[in-house]
């Protein structure tokens, strides 16, 4: 029998499973691996615990994957194909495919079939492939310039939008009785719009995206802003949807739609602007409503041995 071994190794969680021909065997989590959010020695970490995990569930030694997949970040430059491969090498000694974390999603969502996939994590990107094979991204730059309608997008627009109200006097310094604002200062452990200021503004920049459960909550508790952020986020994440279709499908008939990601599996708001926005472009668009696992089109591409 043989065993292959799929990762999905995002910015805030590296989720790992280990299968065979026909089923999964074992599943395995742990803290964020993007290379380039947390660099190489936490990634190595988060790596050997998501495969320890999963194959300790499976009943298996690492020295027994026939196959490996693993999506990450950044697959596109050579220098981050590079080091994630050598890491994985060191912990299954197999043939190791290293490829986008979209590659994987659009895997998991439409096979070798064609369709577009757009995931919102901790980042976010559109990608997808049409009919004729050819395949076309959106976004997906980095936080700094791009990952629009992600966990750091929303953690960083809300923030400005608390400091946007403040400016134009909906709240007061020392006002934490709103939810967004109080929520923020909370998890960030300050006490006022100069502290939360300071925050914002340290180098390195601090972790937008954990704010991303806070302004859940504060959503699901009526504040305003806290759910303009997330319906700015589902058009933000629309217009890269559409971008994509635009590449790919114009003139080649329906396109499918899939999403992947923890901000649309963790806000209904999200997922209906989402919808709404692409439909009254696209309307013969057609989505998928269940938030697809990367991670199984990672095992998937073990599995073939094939680039999907």
């Amino acid at each position: 029998m043989a065993f292959f071994l799929g990762i999905d190794g995002g910015g805030s969680k590296t989720t790992c499973l280990v299968g065979d021909e026909d089923s999964i065997l074992g599943r395995g989590a742990s803290a964020g691996s993007n290379l380039v959010r947390v660099g190489e020695a936490r990634a190595r970490e988060s790596l050997c615990s998501a495969v320890g995990q999963a194959c300790a569930a499976a009943g298996i030694a690492p020295t027994e994957i026939a196959r490996a997949c693993v999506g990450v970040a950044g697959a596109r430059h050579p220098h981050i194909r590079d080091v994630v491969g050598r890491i994985l090498l060191e912990l299954v000694p197999a043939h190791t495919e290293v490829v986008g974390d979209a590659v994987i999603a659009l895997a998991a969502a439409f096979g070798s079939g064609p369709g577009v996939i757009v995931i919102a994590g901790t980042g976010s990107v559109a990608y997808g492939r049409n009919v004729a094979g050819r395949t076309a991204h959106a976004g997906g730059w980095g936080f700094a310039i791009s990952d629009e309608g992600s966990g750091h997008w929303i953690g960083r627009t809300a923030v400005g939008g608390v400091m946007r109200a403040y400016d134009e006097g909906q709240a007061e310094p020392d006002a934490r009785n709103t939810p967004l604002p109080a929520g923020i200062m909370r998890t960030w452990g300050v006490r006022s719009h100069e502290q939360l200021v300071l925050a914002a503004n340290t180098t390195p920049a601090r972790d937008f995206a954990g704010l991303f459960p806070t302004v859940l909550r504060a959503a699901d508790a009526g504040d305003s802003l806290a759910r303009d952020v997330l319906a700015r986020a589902g058009a933000e994440l629309a217009g890269l949807a559409k971008i994509a279709i635009r590449k790919l499908f114009a003139n080649l008939g329906t396109a499918r739609l899939a999403m992947a990601g923890g901000v649309f599996g963790s806000s209904a708001l999200v997922r209906q602007v989402f919808y709404n926005s692409v439909h009254s472009e696209y309307p013969s668009a057609t989505l998928n409503p269940t938030v697809i696992e990367p991670v199984n089109g990672a095992l998937e591409m073990a599995r073939r041995g094939t680039r999907a």
